[in-house]
């Protein structure tokens, strides 16, 4: 049982370390430049994928 709380514990550091650089490294992300949601009560069809869509 004190190994899995170790290894459990190990993780979380790691994941919490893990976020905190890539928090610090990476550029804010700009709303304005991000792509709107894909086709989402626009009207238009879907282009491919599922024969089922029309």
């Amino acid at each position: 049982m004190q190994t899995r709380s170790v290894f459990l514990a190990l993780f979380w550091v790691a994941l919490i370390i893990f976020l905190g650089w890539d928090w610090t490294q990476s550029r804010p992300v700009n709303l304005r430049l991000e792509p709107p949601l894909i086709a989402a009560g626009s009207g238009q069809a879907p282009s491919g994928g599922h024969c089922s869509a029309f």
